[in-house]
């Protein structure tokens, strides 16, 4: 049987860290939580369910999740939010690929769960995560606060049998107030990535965003939650094209003005 080291970022995630960790106890052979000095009792909790913590200033969510990974001591890392937590079905499934690591990474299927209910229509489901791997292959990449685990040569993928489930929202309106704040982590990463997008963008995208996932991915058939989460989606993918476009514009004042 070989090893497996299960890493998580946290920051004041008393009311999760407890259900996630305990997820994984038949899977993991150490749990690193790396914290960013949290207020609450999270640093407490993980100790007192035998997880090793280390306290560290949070740096992006990209370097954190990269900080997590490099404290594993084991070769083969899962790498889960706080938020989210395993079902039976696929703590089995790792604990079965554990008795030879076939593949260096798997992939697993996500399931959304927004005001207490379990999504799986519309564009949150089956919302595929890379997040079992070699870590000597693959580290944490993309654009914060969206990171992905980038291999760095071409590998077969395997995926695992049952859900990664994720705690999303609890109301409509936390959902809002996320979507203004993530945006602009968004925008901002992507303007510093070098990205730029045309005016048309601001309205084509959020228009294909509900289209595709309340018509085209049945996001209807999960009801008034399916609605608003097409809804909310397209309020996000509006938002971070608009700040960026903002940041585009302020770029060539500052240019002009010198």
């Amino acid at each position: 049987m070989n090893s497996l080291s299960v890493v998580i970022i946290t920051l004041n995630e008393e009311k999760n860290i407890k259900r996630c960790i305990e997820s994984v106890i038949t899977v993991a052979d150490e749990v690193i939580v790396i914290d960013s000095f949290s207020s609450d009792s999270t640093v407490e909790i993980a100790l007192s369910l035998g997880a090793r913590v280390k306290q560290s200033a949070f740096d992006g969510y990209i370097n954190q999740k990269n900080k997590a990974i490099n404290e594993a001591s084991n070769h083969y890392v899962l790498l889960l939010d706080a938020d989210e937590f395993l079902s039976d079905e696929l703590a089995a499934s790792i604990l079965k690929e554990k008795e030879n690591f076939a593949h260096k990474a798997y992939t697993m299927k996500r399931c959304n769960i927004f005001r207490g209910s379990y999504i799986r229509h519309g564009l949150w489901y089956p919302d595929r995560k890379l997040r079992l791997f070699d870590k000597r292959l693959g580290h944490c990449g993309g654009l914060n606060p969206h990171d992905v685990i980038v291999m760095k040569e071409i590998t077969e993928v395997k995926l695992l049998k049952g859900d990664m489930f994720h705690h999303t929202f609890e109301n409509i309106e936390t959902y809002r107030k996320r979507n203004n704040e993530v945006s602009a982590v968004i925008a901002q990463s992507m303007f510093d990535a070098g990205i730029r997008k045309s005016k048309s963008k601001i309205i084509l995208s959020p228009l294909w965003s509900f289209i595709n996932g309340y018509f085209l991915r049945l996001g209807f058939l999960e009801g008034y939650n399916g609605f608003m989460i097409a809804v909310l989606t397209t309020q996000q993918s509006f938002l971070k094209y608009h700040k960026l476009r903002q940041l585009q514009r302020q770029q060539i004042s500052e240019v002009v003005w010198e």
